[in-house]
């Protein structure tokens, strides 16, 4: 825990590289499986699952020397918030494996590699970005917009799979997308399908980031101690 505190990117980019290795193997072999590319669509949602983890990585190091209100952390938030759905959006590729006929078992493993890898991806981009929040804002204040960002991501996750929408027609098709929206959020009653859509992944997403955020707490406890425990050690001796 302590060589963790040291260096927790080094960490993680060494998990990271396992997870990719491991999606690309099994993709590899799916496709001497399958006799087809037809699922490369989840190399691509992958690698822009990947886009989050990126920009928070780079948001928290801007904002060492930066305040949250310059330009480029400001940037980097939009764009954060423009992609971070695309990390939880995965897990709607799930509904791919009612099509198939064939090597159904290992397609929902190869799935269940990038599902995971990207979910994994998302929340940690999320603990980042909520980590830089709490150093500036009230605990409270800072879950409440956690909760927010997550229901955002859910409606998008919406908008994607029933609408067709992605990241890109923020700036391709604003004025499309800015329609479409409008018209969800003036006629909710209308759309049965956005309501329990951006519900039913809030109640998977909310659980989960709590979770995840609950364990991470307790590690770093842990590590504070232990980090303390061999200074003290180290002092006495």
């Amino acid at each position: 825990m302590i060589n963790y505190l040291k260096r927790p990117w080094g960490e993680l980019a060494v998990v990271l590289a396992l997870g990719y290795v491991t999606c690309f193997g099994l993709f590899l072999y799916g496709v001497l499986l399958n006799h087809s590319l037809t699922y490369a669509y989840l190399v691509v949602n992958l690698a822009l699952a990947s886009l989050p983890l990126l920009i928070s990585w780079r948001l928290s190091v801007v904002l060492r020397k930066k305040r949250w209100s310059a330009w480029e952390p400001l940037a980097l938030t939009f764009f954060w918030l423009i992609f971070l759905p695309n990390s939880f959006y995965m897990i709607s590729d799930y509904i791919h494996l009612q099509n198939m006929s064939v090597h159904i078992l290992y397609n929902a493993v190869m799935f269940s590699a990038f599902i995971y890898l990207a979910l994994f991806m998302g929340i940690i981009s999320l603990y980042i970005v909520h980590l830089e929040l709490r150093k500036r804002i009230n605990p409270r204040i800072t879950a409440i917009i956690v909760a927010v960002v997550l229901i955002g991501c859910c409606f998008a996750i919406y908008l994607g799979r029933d609408l067709r929408w992605n990241s890109w027609d923020i700036v391709v098709n604003p004025a499309g997308l800015l329609f479409d929206v409008s018209n969800l959020l003036l006629k909710p009653e209308k759309y049965p399908g956005m309501i329990r859509t951006t519900t039913e992944f809030f109640v998977f997403l909310g659980p989960a980031y709590l979770i995840a955020w609950r364990v991470s707490r307790l590690q770093w406890h842990k590590g504070v101690s232990d980090l303390a425990s061999h200074i003290k050690s180290k002092q006495s001796n």
